[in-house]
């Protein structure tokens, strides 16, 4: 019994609901990810090192004995049996990413260099990467965008087309009277896709009135560009959620 509920908790399952491991796991990623980030900010990391030291070693002894248990578990799936299949398992972008949750870790024990240590320490926020197994969601979502790919590069296309556009026109409409910040295309590029991507610093602005009505056309331009992906992945997850929850329904 105890092997049957650790190889639904391990391996793939068809079944949506989450086992208590799977959720213990989930939160300890969660927790580990926050404590990362804490360790970058001094004032709490200084006088504190001896608990983040204490409990990255709690973490690494738990996703270290994941790891070491999924590759005894692995067997157990046809693809993945003897010992081929469990080579091939290692090697497969699942068991990366659970090496990848340890692996910075105990680099980290054999190096001195700081600048390293640093980079080290950044990679192990690679963990939440782990939620993408764990969570139907989150890879239904993967699924919808990797769907959606064809159409993103046409909205891509579609937005370089007009980035170039009003590039351009701003530098010929306002380059002369502000030739720092639109004395050439590239310089107008910088302000054309802070306002395409609805951003606007404000720091680069037209003055003239065509320039300032172009503007408000590239503004205007930019907010259908940003709701361009947005729309064409929320259709492909929920036909995604919609195909998957039907086949739940059947089975």
């Amino acid at each position: 019994m105890i092997k049957q509920y650790l190889l639904n908790t391990f391996q793939s399952s068809d079944d949506s609901k989450s086992t208590l491991l799977e959720k213990f796991i989930t939160a300890i990623i969660i927790i580990s990810v926050i404590s990362t980030v804490l360790e970058t900010e001094q004032q709490i990391y200084t006088g504190n090192e001896h608990v983040f030291r204490r409990l990255e070693y709690v973490f690494l002894g738990i996703f270290s004995f994941e790891y070491i248990l999924r590759l005894l578990l692995c067997g157990n799936i046809h693809r993945f049996s003897g010992f081929s299949g469990k080579i091939k398992y290692i090697f497969s972008p699942l068991a990366i990413l659970d090496l990848l949750a340890i692996l910075p870790a105990l680099l980290i024990e054999f190096s001195s260099d700081l600048f390293l240590l640093r980079i080290l320490r950044l990679f192990r926020m690679l963990r939440i990467l782990k939620l993408l197994k764990s969570n139907k969601s989150i890879g239904l979502f993967l699924v919808a965008v990797i769907a959606s790919r064809y159409q993103l590069y046409a909205s891509l296309a579609v937005t370089l087309f007009l980035l170039f556009v009003g590039s351009i026109m701003l530098y010929l409409l306002e380059g002369s009277v502000q030739p720092e910040q639109f004395g050439s295309i590239p310089r107008a590029m910088w302000w054309a896709m802070a306002t395409l991507t609805t951003v606007g610093y404000g720091d680069v602005f037209p003055i003239t009135p065509l320039g300032k009505v172009m503007a408000g056309v590239v503004a205007i331009c930019g907010i259908g560009i940003i709701a361009m992906p947005a729309g064409i992945i929320a259709a492909n997850f929920g036909r995604e959620y919609n195909n998957d929850t039907g086949e739940e329904e059947k089975s």
